[in-house]
């Protein structure tokens, strides 16, 4: 059973927060158990402070251990400094108080135990054959170490499972690589264009039967998080939590427009401090931006590609899904994962293996700290950003033209009529 509010038009204060989660957790047996909740690193829009300080009130002497796992994926692990930010709390050598704060080590692979394997039957099922191979099940071994498991995140839409949240937090959040990289795939396959926010997806579909082999019980917060503030958190199993979240969410985090605009400028909050988590700048505007139009990713203060992946896109750059489909020999030995992001950023397209020709539909030109020469190499556009102010173009719809103040997290979308 889920519980919980939402709501379009108001937002939940801090005591109706601290009765829902109160209300979640006095129900659960959870005396002397040992608890680790998987939490958002920071380029998630979440209330972590407040919701760290009501796991603590309501868990604090009643669990034998309270502690957390930041659901990393391929992210960069987080410094005590950046985790004090994170929760709220000083962080010194991963604890906060009797809490540890685990970064989740993805890049040894003694983090890891494998749970489970996906059949390839199954998958050839759930992909609608896109796919036909079976997928390892790795999660961090952590998790072994404690007897309940719990979620604490948000739910936005996402550009490769449709909307993020719930059982996400596992694969990819602490998963190993084989997972991580066969999901995005799928995700690219079906395409970003196709996928972002579009409720259950094939891509959620795989998640959730990987979840299912994670040998301790799970229960979820998922909150739907705006700039204004908290407009709905439900609690339950993993699935049930993130399903009513998604369904607030299409309402609360999807914007409907008129008409396509042939300029959009993504005003990119400083939260993302690399391309790759930047991209969210296009991904989340490429349903309104008019065949032949150009994404502007407005963002000085990135001045790295990727400080995971970047020298992979170095190598392949940017490019439509076609471009790799209809040359797979030359690029399936690179991580799909990295392949997923160069399509979800570069958009929608096609590539001639004849004459060799890729046709986009659209421009992505960066205005950021990385270097004209680098956005040239991995075939994205440069824009000095010194010698641009979005200001200047705010107020010209009618000229085709939108300004997207901290960009990342709204979904933009044509309106049907």
């Amino acid at each position: 059973m889920t519980i919980g509010l939402g709501f379009l038009d108001q937002y939940l204060d801090d005591h109706a927060v601290e009765s829902i989660v109160g209300e979640a957790l006095s129900g659960m047996a959870l005396e002397g158990k040992r608890v680790l909740f998987l939490i958002p690193d920071g380029t998630r829009s979440m209330p972590m402070p407040l919701m760290f300080n009501l796991f603590e009130k309501h868990l604090s002497g009643r669990v034998a251990a309270l502690d957390y796992l930041v659901a990393l994926g391929t992210h960069q692990p987080m410094s005590d400094e950046q985790l004090s930010h994170l929760i709220g709390r000083d962080v010194e050598n991963g604890k906060a108080g009797d809490s540890h704060v685990f970064n989740h080590n993805w890049k040894t692979p003694e983090t890891f135990t494998q749970i489970g394997v996906i059949p390839s039957d199954e998958i050839e099922r759930i992909s609608d054959g896109r796919l036909v191979e079976e997928v390892p099940v790795r999660l961090n071994k952590l998790i072994l170490d404690y007897d309940h498991l719990f979620v604490c995140g948000p739910v936005f839409p996402h550009e490769v499972v449709g909307f993020s949240g719930g059982n996400k937090y596992f694969f990819p959040g602490v998963a190993g690589q084989e997972i991580i990289n066969f999901t995005h795939w799928l995700g690219a396959l079906i395409t970003s264009f196709e996928i972002i926010g579009s409720g259950y997806t094939p891509v959620r579909a795989v998640i959730d039967r990987a979840a299912s082999f994670i040998p301790k019980p799970v229960h979820c917060f998922s909150l739907v998080v705006t700039h204004e503030g908290l407009a709905g958190i439900f609690f339950g199993e993993a699935q049930e939590a993130w399903e009513a979240a998604a369904a607030l969410s299409a309402q609360k985090h999807i914007v409907y427009v008129e008409k396509a605009f042939e300029k959009v400028i993504s005003i990119m909050p400083e939260l993302y401090d690399d391309l790759w988590t930047a991209a969210k700048g296009m991904y989340k505007m490429e349903p309104v931006i008019a065949d032949g139009g150009e994404v502007i990713i407005y963002a000085p203060n990135i001045t790295e590609v990727s400080y995971t992946h970047g020298k992979y896109l170095d190598e392949i750059g940017y490019h439509c899904r076609d471009y790799f489909t209809k040359q797979w020999s030359r690029f399936e030995h690179y991580p799909h994962g990295v392949i997923a992001h160069s399509t979800h950023l570069r958009g929608m397209g096609t590539y001639d293996e004849t004459t060799g020709v890729e046709q986009l539909r659209i421009k992505v030109t960066l205005a950021t700290g990385i270097p004209r020469e680098r956005c040239e190499k991995i075939g994205l556009g440069y824009l000095d950003p010194a010698s641009f102010d979005p200001q200047d173009w705010v107020g010209k719809e009618e000229q085709g033209i939108l300004v997207v103040p901290r960009a990342g997290e709204m979904l933009y979308r044509l309106k049907v009529n």
